[in-house]
């Protein structure tokens, strides 16, 4: 191994380049800093190469099979074959695409990227290594976006049918059978997904139901489809080992399965990158302990999956502003009330803000909270795509301002970012029903259920 004998110097040293360490070296660019950005991997990070990305490519593809063989009742006739090698080479396409405009733009901001494992010399100094050379960087401030790892099963250890939820996103073909463990959300997208790509899916968790950290009234019309699509759903049971065709619970039972996808959650990165040698805590999940502004110790930040939170792409990309932020001497902080949660599932989910109380009312008063709830069975653009499944919330304080939006439906993602808006600018139900929507679109249904919410319902009965 060679080592360099001297070291290089930035301003800032970011350790990832996933959705926080690239927006924190663009950010940082933007203001002047000296940035390097050090990547093991690919720039773009896990979201890009084997997450996000891939998986909602997944999961549209999927939906395009589904959707054509679905549609007789609205006039059409289709046969669909699935191209197994060919939808994998689009899935890699489409996070190649994506990852080549990030490398355009960090070179474009005059950051540098090293390619390397980092680990921390000190507090001041970084030692990089690739292939057979370590080289050393000092640095001014550090931001560590390292991410997280899927966490494994000592029961399923890694092979040829038993995947991780990056080796189910790298099939090459649809197997007959699958059985995935965990029902959380990345299992139910990916079961979903090989359901209506032709496999037999089984979904098993321990816990007492699927999506179980989630509010039954979102959580039931994905039960229902699940169903409904044929996935077996096995929850309350654990999968106690692998068997030659298939897994064995606890309960004596057996599953077919010619794949075993093991998605029980990630873990975060916290014990690589010697960070034993700063002065940081972690917390009793092993995440880093942050203030505010992201800075776990002087001159060293922490953002993404490493720290509290939902371990979610765009939050780690308003953490990584706000860290940055706090090192060109701003006081910015990120409010966790705002932060969306989606769930690509089928239907979708997404929630921002307060939680939903638990009855199922369409008025709900409870506490200084009420909740006001539109069912999309009675939305024209629900009607239009065939699917009215779920509705819409809205959760107001005493004095109407929304704090919080809920939805499962169609299309639940694309109304994130409205909803978000409306909690971080502390709207108030009126302010969203007099906002004119367009129609026929899902966005509408924030504006009835917020007329619902203002005491003049639109679209539902009084």
């Amino acid at each position: 191994m060679v080592v360099g004998a001297v070291s290089s110097r930035t301003e800032l040293a970011i350790i990832g380049a996933g959705p926080g360490g690239y927006v924190a070296a663009l950010r940082a660019a933007d203001a002047g800093l000296d940035v390097t950005l050090i990547e093991k991997a690919d720039v773009g990070g896990t979201c890009l190469t084997v997450g996000c990305i891939p998986s909602k490519a997944l999961i549209e593809v999927a939906n395009l099979r589904h959707n054509a063989l679905a549609a007789q009742d609205r006039g059409l006739r289709a046969t669909v074959t699935v191209d197994g090698q060919l939808v994998a080479q689009h899935l890699a396409a489409v996070s190649g695409q994506l990852r080549r405009g990030v490398a355009a733009l960090l070179s474009d901001a005059g950051v540098e990227v090293l390619y390397g494992t980092a680990s921390f010399a000190r507090y001041d100094r970084l030692s990089i290594a690739h292939d057979d050379n370590v080289s050393h960087l000092e640095f001014d401030n550090a931001i560590i976006a390292t991410g997280s790892r899927p966490i494994m099963l000592e029961a399923f250890p890694l092979g040829e049918r038993i995947v991780s939820s990056t080796g189910a996103l790298a099939l090459t073909s649809v197997p007959a059978s699958m059985a995935i463990i965990g029902g959380g959300y990345i299992g139910v997208e990916l079961g979903t997904a090989w359901a209506k790509l032709g496999s037999q899916v089984t979904i098993v968790d321990a816990a007492d139901s699927i999506l179980s950290q989630v509010a039954p009234v979102l959580r039931q019309p994905v039960e229902r489809r699940l169903a409904a699509l044929g996935i077996q759903v096995r929850v309350g049971v654990t999968a106690e080992q692998p068997t030659a065709h298939g897994l064995a619970l606890d309960t004596g039972e057996h599953i077919e399965a010619d794949v075993i996808v093991v998605a029980v959650g990630r873990r975060p990165n916290s014990d690589k990158a010697s960070l034993d040698t700063l002065e940081i805590e972690l917390d009793s999940h092993g995440h880093i302990v942050v203030d505010a502004q992201m800075r776990a110790a002087s001159g060293i930040y922490a953002i993404g999956d490493l720290v509290a939170g939902p371990a979610l792409a765009h939050k780690a990309s308003a953490e990584a502003e706000t860290a940055v932020d706090a090192i060109v001497g701003g006081r910015g902080s990120i409010s966790p009330a705002a932060i969306p949660e989606v769930i690509f599932s089928d239907p979708e989910i997404m929630s921002v803000g307060e939680p939903l109380p638990s009855a199922d009312l369409s008025t709900k008063d409870h506490g200084t909270l009420v909740s006001h709830r539109f069912p999309h069975v009675a939305s024209a653009r629900a009607r239009t795509i065939g699917e009215t499944s779920g509705s819409t919330y809205v959760v107001t304080d005493e004095h109407g301002t929304v704090v919080g939006v809920h939805s499962v439906g169609p299309h639940a993602s694309e109304l994130a970012g409205e909803a978000t808006l409306a909690i971080e600018l502390a709207a108030t139900v009126e302010d969203i029903a007099r906002t004119i929507h367009a129609h026929p679109t899902m966005s509408e249904s924030l504006a009835e259920a917020s007329w619902l919410a203002h005491g003049h319902p639109l679209h539902v009965r009084r």
